[in-house]
């Protein structure tokens, strides 16, 4: 089976397992601001979910490609993958960066559904965009390395076992570079003592929180890799994160499109389709050229992925043209919908609350643009 036939059997999967899970299903768990537990344990079940873990380790070893076409077909459908994409992006980091112990320790068991991996915390409250900035520390203490700091609007960590921690091991001040002396750690969740999660309720149903660490053991044995490389780690994984992140993005835009498309033709007004008045056309249309080259791009970025070759900027590029792309769908919807679109039956005002986080995150537009400035056209740097 070639490559696209790979795809197409995936995203037909996908959408068979998304069936079982009608809008009521999600519209409800918004409602509730509950996690979509049955949906993740069906995907899991499928091995949807493992599919960037190798096969020797009981995944479907496939790549980046895959694992877009898997998030972006749960979003397209109506869905919402951010319940479960933490456990795509941070994979690579533990495929690419982790010990040969600890793939043996931990993927068998991921791809198997016994341990979760869907929670990331790196951003904090007083670093926010600025990684290098951090303040959790992790200081090294014989055998183990004990962590203190905060964290903030780090999702799924009530429903995950295990935590990938970013932490400074050198103080900012005696580094060469303020890129070095950040370190990466897997915790066991389950083994934790001292960490308080406090959650966050936000516009959308994102299970996000703020974490505090005091005196946090974690033995030496999670550590990721070098001590110090942490931050080349992270970055592996955030080009990873923005091209799955914008085929959720472009699967949320799709959706709004076909939403669009279909009530245009059905709603009369003034004794004629909606969608014959060109100033519901202009604006579906212009949406939906956007979403085709948000998908070009992406498509180039994840296979620059899979290959091992340089994709900073395809994948900054990518996650900045889909988010604009979907919010632009979005929008499109909304207005094509008029009235409707704010009744939550629906379906299109909770699909509005939740693409509209891809405009500032993971990566704010903002500071895409800052990276595709300096790193592709060098232009001068905007910060020190």
């Amino acid at each position: 089976m070639d490559s696209h036939e790979t795809r197409d059997a995936i995203r037909a999967s996908v959408r068979a397992l998304c069936n079982r899970f009608p809008p009521k299903y999600w519209r409800t768990l918004d409602a509730e601001r509950e996690y979509p537990h049955d949906f993740v344990k069906a995907l899991t079940e499928a091995g949807l979910l493992a599919a960037l873990i190798p096969a020797e380790y009981g995944g479907a070893g496939l790549g980046l490609r895959e694992a877009a076409v898997v998030l972006g077909e749960i979003n397209h459908f109506g869905g919402n993958a951010s319940a479960c994409h933490a456990q795509m992006y941070v994979m690579n980091v533990l495929l690419r960066h982790g010990s040969a112990e600890q793939k043996q320790r931990y993927l068998p068991e991921i791809a198997a559904g016994l341990l979760r991996l869907q929670a990331f915390a790196v951003t904090e409250p007083n670093s926010g965009s600025d990684t290098t900035a951090i303040e959790t520390t992790a200081v090294r203490r014989g055998d183990r390395y004990v962590v203190n700091g905060q964290k903030i609007f780090i999702s799924r960590v009530l429903q995950s076992d295990l935590m990938l921690l970013l932490a400074r091991t050198t103080p900012r001040a005696e580094v060469r570079k303020k890129t070095e002396g950040m370190s990466v750690f897997l915790l066991d969740l389950r083994k934790t003592q001292g960490l308080e999660v406090r959650p966050i309720r936000t516009m959308l149903n994102h299970a996000t929180n703020a974490l505090f660490f005091e005196d946090v053991e974690v033995p030496a044995e999670g550590l990721i890799g070098e001590e110090g490389k942490g931050f080349s780690y992270i970055l592996d994984g955030m080009n990873a994160e923005r091209v799955l992140v914008a085929s959720e993005a472009i699967g949320d835009g799709r959706w709004f499109i076909e939403k669009a498309v279909t009530y245009a033709q059905e709603r009369v007004v003034f004794g004629k389709p909606i969608g014959a008045n060109q100033g519901v056309q202009f604006p579906i249309a212009k949406a939906h050229t956007a979403l085709t080259a948000a998908s070009l791009l992406t498509e180039q970025a994840a296979t620059l992925f899979d290959s091992h070759q340089s994709c900073a900027a395809e994948a900054n590029m990518a996650k900045y043209l889909a988010a604009e792309a979907a919010w632009e769908a979005a929008n499109a919807c909304m207005d094509t919908y008029g009235g409707y679109g704010f009744a939550e039956e629906y379906d299109v005002e909770r699909k509005f609350r939740e693409v509209r986080l891809f405009i500032n995150a993971p990566v704010s537009r903002n500071m895409a643009l800052s990276y595709i400035s300096q790193h592709v056209l060098g232009l001068p740097r905007s910060f020190t």
